[in-house]
């Protein structure tokens, strides 16, 4: 295992790439799904499609940079991994001081 730096994932190899990739999407889907839950209801739109349609999106959002880094060259870099999960939430990105 390599340690976990501001531009490395936990580990290198193949599957623990894709545990937490996987992990964090469900985060991106959580924390765009929640951040709606108020609009939602004040703009007449049931709170489950509006979390499942701001969730997805979120999603959607960081597969399609995942899948572009790949097409580059075939590989996904621990750098490109991070890349997508920052540019999805400029939240957390301005809690870091980024």
């Amino acid at each position: 295992m390599v340690a976990t730096g501001k531009n490395q994932l936990k580990g290198d190899n193949f599957m623990e790439k894709i545990l937490s990739i996987a992990k964090r999407i469900f985060a991106v889907f959580l924390a765009s799904g929640l951040s709606v839950i108020g609009a939602g209801a004040i703009i007449g739109i049931d709170t489950i499609k509006a979390v499942i349609l701001a969730g997805t999106l979120g999603v959607v959002t960081v597969v399609e940079q995942l899948s572009r880094s790949y097409l580059v060259d075939g590989k996904l870099t621990s750098t490109e991994i991070n890349d997508a999960f920052q540019d999805v939430d400029g939240k957390t990105s301005a809690r870091k001081g980024k």
